[in-house]
């Protein structure tokens, strides 16, 4: 940061010129190509990357697709429909003619300080596109937005400092996609259990393969003994009421509110326009019921009201069974490969609600189950917690990031300019 002070305090002590996009960057068009079309030419590893909207595109050989269309330098892709944004990337690209992109024209501007620019201001191209009935931006809202255009040294060293901050965000990320699949595993094999020689140990359920022994993990040393009993033997899908007016958006969950591969729920958009609600309780298991592929679990973690696209279960009183030990079964890979297996429909289809309570869980004692409610919890607490584990990590290094981005990229404009 020293650094740059000293670069701006002699290089631009009056300010910086403020340029237009189309001025000095070079526009491109990219190719005639649908949707369909990009689906059939992907292949893993393709030479050509091929972008469309949002977070779209296809990977395709270079001999598939019009040679003249492809850019061999650095770009920035243009979002410029629906989810509005920028996306910058070094490798041979190209993407669909509704959208555009630009490369450097000169020897004077970094691209990648051009990108982080743009992305600092991409909230203004968002609500720019909110306008018309879709989202969209135009050519013209690009090519005649202006930034601020520092001497090339000075770029260099913000994008230098900018790139530092994206890659410590990166490296976390990637250790939280790792902490995932690690958590994954260690759910789903805890929850797997086999009799062997008076032994009880894990087993992979598709093919009946011996795995380690459970010992391995340090939760116990000796034999015990495993029950299975049918979900609807241990628990019952809730039908109690409560009137949608007693209840509010942070206390109401849908099956949209609900999130994908078990990460929870969001805050309702808002209610239902109905009398009453399904109610629910501190510790019933919320199951998305429609698409059930798409893996929504969520405990609750308070009282509140849903509806009939989710499955709200709670277990019988007495049963020896902990809470969070059957929200783990529920969560498990096996479950949600079972109920897709006997969900009905193809556009969108949804579970059986008999077939789930017919579902077989292992119920071992409560001291093996609170051992692997623990391990798993910790887990979770480091895939998922939002104010300590990676989550919160993460979230703290882009705030960071973005205030740092922010700082950066600010400018005065040159005093020349403004007295011309």
């Amino acid at each position: 940061m020293s650094r740059l002070r000293e670069l701006m305090e002699e290089l631009c002590p009056n300010g910086v010129e403020y340029r237009k996009l189309g001025e000095f960057l070079s526009r491109h068009t990219g190719m005639a190509i649908t949707a369909g079309k990009m689906k059939e030419l992907h292949i893993p590893n393709g030479e050509i990357r091929i972008f469309a909207a949002g977070n779209t595109f296809a990977d395709v050989r270079e001999s598939d697709i019009d040679k003249s269309a492809v850019i061999r330098e650095p770009g920035i892709i243009v979002k410029s429909r629906g989810n509005i944004g920028f996306e910058y990337y070094t490798k041979p690209f190209s993407h669909k003619n509704e959208m555009w992109s630009y490369t450097c024209c000169d020897n004077a501007t970094s691209l990648k300080y051009v990108y982080y620019m743009l992305e600092k201001n991409a909230t203004y191209f968002q609500n720019k596109a909110k306008m018309g009935k879709l989202p969209q931006i135009s050519i013209v809202d690009t090519e005649n937005y202006e930034i601020p255009v520092p001497p090339l040294e000075i770029q260099n060293e913000i994008v230098k400092l900018l790139d530092n901050f994206t890659e410590l965000t990166a490296e976390l990320t990637a250790e939280l996609t790792l902490r995932k699949k690690q958590y994954n595993f260690y759910r789903d094999s805890l929850l797997n259990f086999v009799r062997v020689d008076d032994t009880i140990i894990q087993t992979d359920r598709q093919t009946d393969r011996q795995a380690q022994r459970i010992s391995k993990f340090g939760l116990w040393q000796k034999a015990f003994e495993v029950e299975w009993k049918a979900l609807g033997e241990v628990a019952y899908y809730v039908r109690d009421r409560i009137e949608t007016k007693n209840i509010h958006v942070d206390n109401y969950v849908g099956v949209e509110t609900l999130l994908q591969d078990r990460a929870g729920r969001r805050v309702a958009d808002s209610l239902p326009n109905v009398h009453t609600s399904i109610a629910f309780t501190h510790n019933d298991i919320l199951i998305g019921n429609i698409r059930p592929y798409l893996k929504k679990i969520w405990m609750a973690n308070c009282s509140g009201g849903t509806n009939g696209d989710v499955l709200t279960i709670r277990l019988n009183e007495g049963e020896k069974i902990l809470h969070r030990y059957l929200y783990y079964t529920l969560s498990s890979n096996q479950f949600f490969h079972y109920d897709v297996t006997y969900s009905k429909g193809t556009k969108m289809p949804r579970g059986d609600k008999g077939a789930v309570m017919k579902y077989r869980i292992p119920v071992p004692p409560l001291e093996v189950q609170q051992k692997i409610v623990s391990i798993l919890d910790r887990f979770d607490a480091l895939c998922n917690d939002l104010t300590s584990g990676l989550p919160a990590e993460i979230a703290a290094r882009k705030r960071q990031y973005e205030h740092y981005r922010d700082k950066l990229l600010t400018f005065p404009r040159s005093k020349l300019e403004e007295c011309s």
